[in-house]
């Protein structure tokens, strides 16, 4: 059976976008391009939303993003990758597959199989419906040392409390502490 892992950068405020979707607040460096070459490395099969999967799109398969990261970029473009939408009609990005009807059924599906862990990044709205229906196993929740006020929680219309227990914690030396986390049982 295979894990579901959402992994989401916050600010100490609780978003995981600021206003019109900036994530220019991000607090990278080369400890966490190490820590997510790791994430690239475990082969996971990655699940997006439509405006996650346009923004992620956009930036690595660029000659850029190789040159500024090559490993994680490869990483990135090589990784099988799966996006929830009912407004986009196709999908351009190596190794991509749309979904567009009842992403529930799909993910419960894909979970049932053999083969490596799915990961979710980014992808709020994604976030809150899979939450809700406790297909999420574990939580990667890396806050970033920064207020910003207003924006968007990846748990935005959750209706039901979800109750976590911390597994594990990782402080980074740019005062990033990444928080992991699995539904109580």
């Amino acid at each position: 059976m295979r894990k579901l892992v959402v992994f989401n950068l916050v600010t100490l405020d609780g978003y995981f976008a600021g206003p019109g979707g900036d994530i220019s607040w991000h607090n990278v460096d080369a400890e966490f391009n190490e820590f997510a070459i790791r994430m690239v490395n475990a082969g996971s099969t990655l699940l997006f939303g439509r405006v996650t999967y346009e923004l992620m799109a956009s930036y690595w398969p660029t000659p850029e993003a190789i040159k500024n990261d090559p490993v994680v970029a490869e990483g990135m473009n090589k990784l099988p990758k799966i996006v929830f939408s009912r407004t986009l009609d196709k999908v351009d990005w190596n190794n991509t597959r749309l979904v567009k009807d009842d992403m529930l059924a799909e993910v419960r599906k894909m979970k049932q199989q053999s083969g490596k862990d799915m990961a979710v990044l980014g992808s709020g709205s994604i976030v809150s419906q899979l939450a809700q229906q406790g297909l999420i196993d574990e939580y990667q929740i890396m806050v970033n040392p920064v207020v910003i006020g207003k924006g968007k929680t990846m748990f935005e219309g959750i209706k039901r409390k979800l109750a976590l227990r911390l597994t594990k914690t990782r402080t980074f030396g740019n005062g990033n502490v990444l928080l992991c986390y699995e539904p109580a049982k």
